[in-house]
């Protein structure tokens, strides 16, 4: 272990992993909210809006709350087919209205049977990347799941870093003492959590010497949280805040 790098990373946690880093964040959009089931929902399609400019992410995340009455939990399980026009039209880089259907489809189909979200992904005690092939297959159980939207929902048997479901996980699972993540899952812990790695975390990291896969898919990702694992193995995803930040907020190189 490099205690110098070490010392840096913790001091970028401590730096970064703080109320104030909510408002610039797509983690914002769930905290909008203190209904569990309102926090899920809207956290989940932060997440998976999340790629490309952050202003945009939330941007396109509150138009999509305010489709549905910023009442996402009411609207997926309580619609009438005549509420569905307002989501028409509705589109995010390669997301649009096709694949929002279906997404409100799945959660009043899930949450019929479950009070949350939590189950779609863990159904017993299983590893992150059980829990994530279980919820694509999961979430494309219904008859009438459209192959379009597939891509936007990944899963490690293809190799992908799932960075976006990861993300999520860690809002959901992680808790401490900022505020940030919500910690409202308790069927894992966060030292079993993912760092949600992107072209900037892997950018950061192999500057930094401590990622040497030259891809970034799934294996970049646990070869990434096994070495943050070293510095604190019961929360090693916190060092996203560090990684994340001086990629995309100090342009570190």
């Amino acid at each position: 272990m490099n205690e110098a790098i070490h010392t840096m990373l913790d001091q970028k946690v401590k730096q970064y992993n703080h109320i104030e880093f909510i408002e610039k964040d797509p983690i914002c959009i769930p905290h909008l909210f203190t209904k569990q089931q309102d926090i899920e929902i809207a956290g989940f399609f932060a997440a998976l809006f999340a790629w490309g400019n952050r202003t945009t992410i939330i941007n396109k995340s509150k138009e999509l709350l305010a489709r549905m009455d910023n009442a996402p939990y009411d609207f997926c399980t309580q619609h009438q087919d005549r509420d569905l026009k307002k989501l028409l039209g509705f589109v995010h880089r390669t997301f649009n209205d096709t694949d929002l259907l279906y997404c409100v489809e799945f959660f009043k189909h899930h949450y019929t049977k479950n009070e949350s979200l939590e189950t779609a992904f863990f159904t017993s005690s299983i590893s992150i990347a059980q829990a994530l092939t279980h919820f694509q297959a999961y979430f494309f159980s219904l008859a009438d799941a459209p192959s379009r939207t597939k891509k936007h929902i990944a899963s490690p048997l293809s190799g992908s870093t799932c960075k976006r479901l990861n993300m999520f996980l860690r809002w959901m699972v992680r808790h401490d003492q900022q505020g940030v993540d919500f910690g409202i899952w308790k069927s894992t812990t966060p030292a079993n959590l993912i760092i949600p790695i992107d072209v900037h975390v892997a950018r950061v990291a192999r500057a930094l010497g401590i990622l040497h896969r030259t891809q970034t898919d799934w294996q970049a990702a646990i070869e990434l949280t096994d070495y943050c694992r070293t510095l604190d193995p019961m929360d090693p995803v916190k060092y996203d805040f560090a990684l994340f930040s001086l990629g995309v907020v100090e342009k570190f190189n």
